[in-house]
């Protein structure tokens, strides 16, 4: 393959979010035309541009294209409402451009969750073996089976979401932005053992849409182009169930991905100058690190209590607050911040001098996006 193909010849030109919390006046497509209006705004283009979209969690792309009005689409896609596709929007937009199937995507996501009180475990249709549904209780499992293997503690776990709100409280629209410290986190009450309340993410209503374009067509738009200089995807599926006796923290592919992304956008791990990580769970950054090769194997509890996700650190990480703080919008939130970060528009968390983000999803559809100014 051409590892150059697809390199800096689609970008992201325009960012919108709603305000994250309980919204019960509104519903998903409201949620997704509030955020979708704003990245139009922000990229100075309008409904007519689109010829595109791309929408998740939202009960109907249809529904939601005609209350959008969206007319003449080429190109139409809506997918399974869980985070690992977020990445996946992106790469499918990408690809939707490169191949002339359309020449302005929007990706829109809204959820209400939180107002209509849905939970993430017990879903209908859901499979999984024995009844073994909710995610939290998953990732604890994981995350103790690390804590046998490398010797990983829960306070290290506790530095991430430490961390995590501090950048957080320097980003307004974040949910929660009290700092707390280590001893806060030991005393927060145990959710699935080794997992405590601030080891778990956020659920909360919101929207974010992206607008993506190609290069050429770019150049012209209201706001510097964050281009997509490469992304990679490897799915394991033999995890699905989470309970195959050696699970490997999704390691074998994000090694994959780490073999072929930096290849794909044409820059190494050490010209990257932030992560936006996917933290569902506190432990899913360590797999994150550990697997994209940030720190050797089993060395991800130590990597990060020595503070380097930190702002002023080596790899600022989830600048917004993430999962943790800001807001579970799985991965969608992240992306935003990630375009934001590359155009330089973060304000008190801003990345110094910061080109090149990469998103890092670990999940049985593991995946990662270079983003770069």
């Amino acid at each position: 393959m051409d590892t150059d193909l697809l390199r800096d010849k689609t970008c992201i030109v325009g960012v919108g979010t709603t305000r994250y919390g309980s919204f019960p006046e509104t519903d998903a497509y409201g949620l997704g035309i509030e955020a979708l209006t704003a990245a139009l705004d922000d990229a100075g283009l309008t409904v007519d541009d689109l010829d595109g979209v791309i929408v998740n969690r939202i009960p109907s792309y249809e529904r939601f294209a005609e209350m959008m009005g969206l007319r003449n689409q080429r190109f139409g896609l809506q997918l399974q409402p869980s985070g690992r596709m977020s990445a996946v929007s992106v790469m499918q937009a990408a690809t939707a451009l490169v191949t002339g199937q359309a020449k302005c995507v929007a990706l829109v996501y809204g959820n209400n969750g939180r107002s209509v009180r849905e939970y993430y475990g017990g879903a209908p249709g859901l499979w999984a073996p024995w009844g073994f549904t909710s995610p939290g209780a998953r990732h604890a499992m994981m995350a103790r089976r690390h804590m046998a293997l490398y010797g990983t503690t829960s306070e290290q776990l506790g530095q991430i979401g430490v961390t995590f709100r501090r950048h957080a409280s320097l980003n307004p629209d974040a949910v929660m932005r009290k700092p707390f410290t280590i001893e806060e986190h030991q005393a927060s009450r145990l959710i699935a053992e080794p997992l405590r309340l601030l080891d778990y993410c956020l659920i909360n209503d919101g929207g974010v849409a992206l607008i993506m374009t190609t290069a050429d067509r770019a150049r012209d738009l209201r706001k510097p182009p964050a281009y997509v200089s490469g992304f990679a995807r490897a799915d394991t599926y033999e995890d699905s169930s989470f309970c195959t006796p050696e699970n490997d923290f999704w390691y074998g592919a994000l090694q994959d991905i780490a073999g072929r992304i930096y290849g794909y956008a044409g820059i190494d791990r050490d010209g990257v100058d932030g992560l936006m990580i996917y933290d569902n769970f506190s432990p899913t950054v360590v797999f994150s690190l550990e697997g994209m090769g940030f720190c050797p194997r089993g060395e991800g509890g130590r990597f990060v209590s020595e503070g380097h996700l930190a702002l002023g650190a080596r790899w600022p990480t989830n600048t917004s607050g993430g999962h943790l703080s800001e807001s579970y919008m799985q991965g969608w939130a992240l992306i935003a911040e990630a375009v934001r970060q590359v155009r330089r528009e973060c304000g008190d968390r801003q990345i110094p001098d910061c080109s090149v983000v990469q998103y890092i999803c670990a999940t049985t559809i593991s995946s990662s996006i270079i983003i770069r100014r």
